[in-house]
Parts: structure tokens; C-alpha cells; sequence
């Protein structure tokens, strides 16, 4: 059944933003049915610029920028303050990602907003918040993968790393989404709106609780590259064919059966060495040796026919090339100004529902959009 009366329909998101965490945001808020307006300089967002691969299109700008209106405004001038007023004045939701101060320095400080526009919902993105010594500074996502230690645990032996995607905007993004949606039905309940405020920093702090407790209880995480830090067996291993294997022991259970149906001896289930996950981690050389002396004499789909029959968790260590052709990846196709483009579809699936996705604007497509 086609998605006729989407979730969203009926509320307006104004979107002053640009790059990554808060287009995100709004792009979700886009597919649920919100009419989403996108300001955007006369030179547009500068993410349209990130790189030329989706059809001459920057790959970010078409992945988070489906379904929205794009208006050019001039926002040091008189008359482009008067129509974002007039923008703010009939919005549900404003999300905005400026520079820390800018929407003030506009003539549009976030406390008077909130006093103007009870109702409104406010959703402020920033690298760092309101207040502390670094709350002025600019931030994107490698800078906040850096600063918030992500990259100190991320890799391997021989230097700290980068996650491979744009995770800290992702999750900045997903985490304002969130809050965007409580909020709303908040104001549903109690007819007020909101003023929200999301730092990226804060948002991987959060998300890094685990390694940051293991540290303050004297078991700061190394860098491991594709192991696991407290688990083991918990990492890849090749095959006779090369290819990478990663498993993942949970339990005694599970270490039971990869000993007896993939090592093929049951008495590593009672050795001091290795009879417990402790006992494996504290000999992670020893243990992974077992492992990696087994999946060298084996093929890939023979090990993977082993590793089923012992109901032990597997995946194989795979590229984008394999990710293309993946059986799993469902895909979306949104109309571009380029042409259509392809890409992996939103999570969520909505059972009996098929979600349509609007198209991506051209800068300032929208110029003569329907400010009433």
C-alpha cells in the first residue's frame, strides 16, 4: 500500500543548514512528510561541493538533501532578514547549524525566537554548546573524532584513525531527529514547543561511555584493530582463499561448539589456557593462534559451512565493491537535478506501507515557494 498520509504531513521545517548533522536530520524529517525549506547562500550549501560522483553531484548533498525546498536568501541584507522572519513566524520546527552566534548576529537571537514563537520548535547544532572553552570554535566531524578521543580507540597498533563514515554528524543528526520527534509530541500534549540544543561533542561523548568507564576503572581500551577488546575470540581470520572472517565468541556455549565443530578439539573447553573468555583474552596470542592455524587450512564457503553447522556468529570482512552487490542492501532512487541516483534506502520499514522519496533541489529551485 503506497504511503498516502505520511506521518509529518501538514508541519513545515525551516533548515538553516549546511554539511552533514543537521541535513541529516531534516532529511528524515523529509521522508516522514514535513515540507522541509532549505536556505541556502547563493552559492548553495557548501556540501553541494564535497565531491562530483552521484551523476556530477556531491555524493553527501544527494544522500541527505532528498525532498526538501531549496530558497536562496541573503541573509546580511533587509529584505532576506524580513522573509526569514517571515519563514520563522510559520515554521513547527526551525533546526539550524550555523556558526556558534550567527543566527543572533542575524537579528535573531534563539531566546527571542523562543519568546516570540512559544510553539516553535528550536533545534540549535553545535561542535561544542553554548558555554566551556571551546564553545566558539569551529567543528566538523574528523575534528570531533579527533578531540572527543573517538580516534585514540579507532585502529589499529600503529596509529589512531579515522571511522571510516561521517560519524559524529550521523549521530549528531540522528540524535536531533530524536529529540525533534519528542519534542513534537510533547507540543502535542502540552501545546508548547521547545528549545533544543545538541552538541556534537557531547553527542560522542555519550556514545563513547563504555571505553571512557573502562578507562577510569584502570582498563583504558588499546587499539586492536578488528579485535575485541574484552571478548576472544572476537576478530578475523583469513582462509586458505584469503578472504577475511570475523567471528564473535559471546559465551562459554559458543566457545563449546566453534572448539568442537570448527577447531575439532573439545578439550580447549577445559584448558587453563582457554577455558574461560578471561582466560582467552589474557591469552589473546595463544587463542587467536588456534583460530587463525585452523581458518588457514580451510576455504571461505567451507569455514562459513562450519561456522553455521556450530551456530557461532560470522561475517565475512567485506568492501564497497561487496557491499554494491550485497543481497541484503535494499535501494532507493531519488530524482536529482543530474538525473536519478541509486542509494542504500532509510532503515525503518514500515510494514504495508511504501514510502515514497521527494527529489533533490537545485540551488534556489524553490524561489517562488508559498510563503503562506
Amino acid at each position: 500500500m503506497a504511503d498516502k498520509m505520511r506521518p509529518l504531513e501538514g508541519l513545515t521545517v525551516l533548515a538553516l543548514e549546511q554539511a552533514v548533522a543537521a541535513p541529516f536530520c531534516t532529511s528524515r524529517l523529509a521522508d516522514a512528510g514535513a515540507r522541509v525549506i532549505k536556505i541556502e547562500r547563493p552559492e548553495g550549501d557548501f556540501a553541494r561541493g564535497y565531491d562530483d560522483v552521484a551523476q556530477g553531484q556531491s555524493s553527501y548533498f544527494v544522500w541527505l538533501n532528498r525532498g526538501k525546498e531549496s530558497l536562496v536568501l541573503d541573509l546580511a541584507s533587509d529584505a532576506g532578514k524580513q522573509t526569514l522572519g517571515t519563514l520563522i513566524a510559520e515554521a513547527d520546527v526551525l533546526v539550524q547549524n550555523l556558526k556558534p552566534g550567527a543566527i543572533g548576529r542575524l537579528g535573531f537571537p534563539l531566546e527571542q525566537i523562543r519568546r516570540d514563537h512559544p510553539k516553535l520548535i528550536l533545534c540549535s547544532i553545535s561542535g561544542y554548546g553554548d558555554s566551556g572553552p571551546l564553545a566558539k570554535r569551529k567543528a566538523y566531524d574528523l575534528l570531533i573524532q579527533a578531540e572527543s578521543g573517538l580516534c585514540s580507540i579507532t585502529g589499529g597498533s600503529d596509529g589512531p584513525a579515522r571511522v571510516g563514515i561521517s560519524v559524529v554528524d550521523i549521530a549528531t543528526g540522528s540524535t536531533a531527529h530524536a529529540a525533534i520527534l519528542e519534542a513534537l509530541i510533547g507540543r502535542g500534549i502540552h501545546g508548547d514547543g521547545a528549545d533544543i540544543r545538541i552538541s556534537m561533542f557531547d553527542v560522542m561523548a555519550d556514545w563513547e561511555t563504555v571505553p571512557l568507564l573502562n578507562h577510569e576503572g584502570g582498563k583504558s581500551p588499546k587499539r586492536i584493530g578488528l579485535a575485541h577488546p574484552s571478548i576472544s575470540p572476537y576478530g578475523a581470520f583469513a582462509s586458505s582463499d584469503g578472504i577475511l572472517i570475523l567471528i564473535s565468541i559471546q559465551s562459554e556455549r559458543e566457545w563449546a561448539s566453534l572448539a568442537r565443530h570448527v577447531l575439532g578439539d573439545e578439550g580447549l573447553t577445559v584448558h587453563e589456557l582457554y577455558k574461560t573468555n578471561v582466560l582467552r583474552v589474557r591469552n589473546r596470542p595463544q587463542t587467536d593462534g588456534l583460530v587463525a592455524e585452523v581458518f588457514s587450512r580451510h576455504t571461505a564457503d567451507a569455514l562459513e559451512a562450519m561456522l553455521d553447522k556450530a551456530d557461532v556468529a560470522f561475517a565475512r570482512v567485506n568492501d564497497m565493491d561487496a557491499l554494491a552487490a550485497h543481497p541484503h542492501v535494499r535501494r532507493v532512487t531519488v530524482e536529482t537535478p543530474n538525473g536519478p541516483v541509486s542509494y542504500p534506502a532509510p532503515a525503518a520499514i514500515v510494514d504495508g506501507r511504501t514510502r515514497s522519496y521527494g527529489p533533490v533541489p537545485a540551488v534556489g529551485e524553490h524561489k517562488d515557494l508559498d510563503l503562506g
